[in-house]
């Protein structure tokens, strides 16, 4: 059975930090989180600078880098493999969508720009992101010509894209989703489709093949732009908006609180109590950067800031750990 209890724990931050903002991404490697990207005003990039949390000291400081520096951009997702981090896509201060793929060695700290142009994954932004041991997956988002529902990897050992075989009709493309690497599936969860989304796809890169499953329990609304993490066989969401905004991007939908966690064998969610409503827990919110990692040598998911009910853009930082 999946763990039913969870708990949140929010992070002081000591000194001045790169603050309040929305369609930014995290990674953590290491015993540090590495941020980049976002908004405070809708659509508008913050800055292009790679600030860096300190998780045991609870500081934040801006990486002095070297190498092919990524421009501002919103929209944008960022995943690790060992120590080096990965950047792609997003949407630029022109409105315009991105392909480039950069990584970042947090040894060197020196950014690459490795493809980009008629190389790699079409221009999208607002997709996911996940990674394992060797590659980074890319997923949907919204595109040139609409929203996608493409997956494709980048082989970190080999330094090429692989293009995986086109969902069909039956997945529709979409932004904001989930994705997690569990049972060595790639599980695509929910989404924005022109309405918030409630279904469930796999793929299995053994039989290179997709399915959609049902799945039963306390399955979470509809929703998109919510934060996922795969620990084990399970995969949490937090949060997510569940009913847009009608001036769109430029306006605040509702937003859920709530922790949800599929059990990829089973196929069978469960809501996790985790304090909702209590002063230590973030509350409703979308929008995040987030990643999962370790803290104090616990497993959970990260939660960096985000788009609150208000449309002010959040700050804060919490960690999520299954109980």
């Amino acid at each position: 059975m999946a763990p039913m209890n969870g708990k949140w724990t929010k992070i002081d931050q000591n000194g001045a930090g790169p603050g309040a903002r929305s369609s930014h991404a995290i990674t953590i490697v290491g015993k540090k989180a590495y941020a980049f990207g976002g908004e405070f005003s809708p659509r508008i990039p913050v800055d292009n600078k790679l600030h860096v949390f300190d998780l045991d000291e609870h500081t934040w400081t801006v990486a002095s880098v070297s190498g092919d520096v990524p421009p501002p951009r919103v929209g944008v997702t960022m995943d690790a493999v060992g120590q080096i981090v990965y950047v792609f896509g997003g949407r630029d201060l022109e409105h315009k969508e991105l392909n480039e793929l950069y990584s970042f060695d947090t040894s060197i700290n020196k950014w690459t720009l490795l493809s980009g142009g008629e190389s790699g994954p079409p221009h999208r932004s607002y997709h996911s992101t996940t990674a394992d041991d060797r590659r980074v997956y890319i997923f949907g988002g919204c595109g040139n010509s609409g929203r996608l529902n493409d997956l494709w990897a980048y082989d970190t050992i080999d330094g090429k894209w692989i293009e995986y075989p086109s969902a069909g009709e039956g997945l529709k493309g979409r932004g904001g989703p989930g994705l997690a690497v569990a049972q060595r599936k790639i599980w695509v969860v929910y989404g924005f489709a022109g309405m918030e989304m409630d279904d469930v796809h796999y793929f299995d890169p053994a039989q290179n093949k997709w399915a959609q499953v049902e799945t039963t329990g306390e399955r979470p609304t509809p929703r998109s732009v919510f934060s996922t993490c795969a620990i084990g066989k399970y995969v949490y969401i937090y949060g997510g908006e569940v009913d847009p905004s009608d001036l769109g991007h430029l306006g605040a939908g509702k937003f859920a609180g709530e922790v949800y966690v599929l059990d990829t064998e089973a196929l069978e969610w469960s809501r996790v109590e985790d304090g909702l409503g209590l002063e230590n827990h973030p509350g409703p919110r979308g929008w995040c950067a987030f990643s999962v990692g370790r803290k104090g040598g616990e497993l959970g998911l990260l939660v960096y800031g985000g788009n609150s009910p208000s449309n002010d853009r959040l700050g804060d930082i919490y960690f999520f750990t299954p109980v």
